[in-house]
């Protein structure tokens, strides 16, 4: 029985340079050494010898970024530690909730859910010169997480980006990169990519997701008006709007966006300037106002050079004529095509602000979608939506500067639907995962929602923060932003719960927290080889439970973590299948020789019972230091061997 190893590659996240090797190899295999390494003379000359290594090129290029490239190809031993009590509905729910640093997250995330994202959403540092950089250790990323997080006698290493540094673009690059890397290979094929970014980056930002995505999968720039009132720039210029970058994993393969379903026909302007003037006659109760005294019309619904007016006097009765009148104005349709829709029955609704609610409802024509445009303002909410939103879960303000729900609910509905999965990197106060549950709520939709978000601790002598952590305190709470995600979907959740009189919403979210691999590493030296020699009897860290160590296995092994898991008493232990039998593991304190014949056979039986599609791939595991003797061990690895299991598979930790 193989015993695992922090080095051994089934406790390590993908290694994702050996995967593109392996491409290389499978698209040239004339390139191989004899050795099996790649003879890259050999593939140039297969290229055809077109390769620029010059530095006259075009493109983005700072230092660090070839460091920050290795950073995001290199493994990391670390785990994901589950915490039920910290969770919603633990055992049903199918939304995650991580803290950790998105770095070291993503790269656990590869083995499990490489090409399985729709749609990756993230809001970013913007770099203001004053928001919070990740400063990456190019050597060690788990090691920076620790810094971070206070879990090292170092402390915290938190600190903003002064514009004055030499190194402000650079520093933000240097973050920026490696994750995009990763959140490239989590996309589907048909994958959509959107980042939130204001004036600061967005130049940078276009050229690294060129050289990550292409240039050809761009899909465009969508503008959005973020907030009523501008805010300056300089003196000069006032701004009321953020950038939304799109770009597709393949964009041949991309859905057409859509902003959402017209359900009841198509709709089209009623007035509409640039046609001919006319005066149309509308018959009693054919139309519907939506402007000024909703019981009278008023004289005059001009809007710009629109001119929109009431010839004759008539009384609104709930919203519609009493009789018949004449209106004055620019229309899209005549008179005859008018009567037509009279006749009909179609819906005619008039309103002061033409090209908004001013429109002719067709009834009973083919539905039609509407194409995601690249600006929008209608109905789509802004930063002051935002603050209501968590004034309302909260009664106070201790977010600053969150999206709106509608606005993620809107971007949401235009690139997916059914069980599609989505991702937040940056999950900042939620409200990605929040207009996941509305979006599902309102259209039925089952989408699933991954949430990583740094367990950034709060400054108690921070006035901004003041709100904040008054209200952790309060509750007894850590003093960190991610404990505020945490509250603020647990109130979404009961608040949409609490309106629901039908249908199964799935609002809850399993929490998982980064933490260093689960076995100790071998650090001997000549002072400490004794206590390193007992150490390594069972290498499994002290704080360690039975849970960390299934999860980290189901995670290594390339299986989703919210998987039902089975359990079954077999031979007095515990063990767990989860997958349909991809995995077994029985990770209990003592396996005695006596029972190790009764344990392997009701594996082996529990195997046949479920039957899964490729038997000799299950994966069975143990905790080594449980084995009474190495007798015990080697009889129960034999017995699986001879019951079919692939002994280089049966391992233990």
């Amino acid at each position: 029985m193989k015993r695992l190893t922090p080095d051994s590659p089934e406790l390590k996240s993908a290694d994702l340079a050996v995967k593109n090797r392996e491409k290389i190899r499978a698209a040239f295999p004339d390139a191989l050494a004899s050795d099996g390494t790649i003879d890259f003379d050999v593939l140039r000359e297969l290229l055809g010898d077109e390769i620029d290594e010059g530095e006259e090129r075009y493109g983005l290029n700072w230092h660090g970024k070839r460091a920050a490239r290795r950073l995001a190809l290199t493994p990391s031993t670390a785990a994901l530690r589950p915490c039920p009590e910290d969770s919603l509905d633990w055992d049903t729910t199918q939304n995650m909730f991580i803290e950790g640093d998105n770095l070291e997250v993503l790269k656990l995330l590869q083995k499990s859910y490489a090409g399985k994202v729709k749609l990756i959403y993230i809001d970013p540092p913007y770099n203001t010169g004053k928001d919070f950089v990740y400063p990456d250790n190019f050597r060690d990323s788990i090691a920076n997480y620790l810094e971070i997080t206070g879990q090292v006698e170092d402390g915290q290493r938190i600190a903003s980006n002064a514009e004055a540094s030499g190194r402000f673009h650079t520093d933000w690059l240097n973050m920026i990169y490696p994750r995009l890397k990763l959140a490239h290979s989590l996309l589907r094929r048909d994958g959509v990519f959107m980042c939130s970014i204001g004036n600061e980056e967005i130049h940078n930002l276009r050229s690294v997701c060129d050289d990550i995505f292409g240039a050809d999968n761009f899909c465009g720039i969508f503008i959005w008006e973020k907030k009523k009132k501008p805010s300056f720039l300089d003196r000069n210029m006032g701004t009321v709007t953020d950038y939304i970058v799109v770009y597709a994993r393949n964009r041949p393969e991309s859905p057409e966006f859509i902003a959402g379903t017209v359900e009841d026909g198509k709709k089209y302007p009623f007035n509409n300037a640039g046609n001919p003037l006319a005066t149309l006659a509308f018959p009693a109760n054919a139309v519907e106002f939506k402007c000024g005294d909703m019981t009278i019309p008023p004289q005059d619904m001009s809007e710009g050079n629109i001119k929109t007016r009431l010839l004759d006097e008539v009384v609104v009765v709930g919203g519609r004529n009493a009789g018949p009148f004449r209106l004055e104005g620019e229309w899209r349709y005549s008179q005859a095509k008018l009567n037509e829709f009279v006749q009909a029955g179609a819906e005619i609704v008039i309103s002061k602000v033409p090209f908004r609610p001013n429109y002719v409802n067709r009834s009973g024509e083919a539905k039609k979608t509407a194409n995601l445009l690249s600006y929008r303002v209608n109905d789509v909410a802004t930063n002051e939506d935002a603050t209501d939103e968590l004034r309302a879960l909260f009664g106070c303000d201790v977010f600053t500067y969150p999206k709106p729900t509608g606005l993620l609910a809107y971007l949401i509905r235009a690139v997916t639907g059914g069980t599609d999965l989505i991702m937040d990197f940056f999950a900042g106060s939620g409200t990605t995962a929040h207009a996941t549950l509305l979006q599902n709520q309102a259209d039925g939709g089952q989408r699933r929602c991954i949430s990583i978000q740094l367990p950034e601790p709060l400054n108690e002598e921070d006035a901004g923060d003041a709100v904040a952590v008054r209200f952790l305190k309060d509750a007894k709470r850590p003093l960190a932003i991610s404990e505020l995600t945490k509250e603020r979907l647990r109130r979404a959740a009961r608040a949409l719960r609490s309106m629901l009189t039908a249908g199964d919403l799935d609002a809850g979210f399993r929490v998982f927290k980064l933490a260093t691999g689960n076995l100790l590493p071998w650090e001997a030296t000549p002072q400490t080889m004794k206590e390193s020699l007992s150490a390594a009897v069972d290498h499994v860290r002290p704080d360690r439970t039975d849970d960390d160590l299934f999860y980290d296995v189901i995670l290594k092994h390339g299986l989703d973590i919210c998987l039902p898991v089975e359990e079954r008493s077999i031979a007095g232990h515990v063990v767990r299948a989860v997958g349909g039998g991809a995995v077994f593991a029985c990770l209990g304190p003592r396996i005695g020789i006596a029972d190790v014949e009764q344990l392997a056979e009701g594996i082996a039986a529990w195997r046949t019972e479920l039957s899964p599609a490729n038997p000799s791939e299950c994966r069975v595991v143990f905790r080594d230091a449980a084995f009474e003797s190495d007798v015990a061990k080697a009889n129960l690895a034999a017995i699986l061997k001879q019951r079919g299991f692939d002994e280089n598979l049966v391992v233990s930790l």
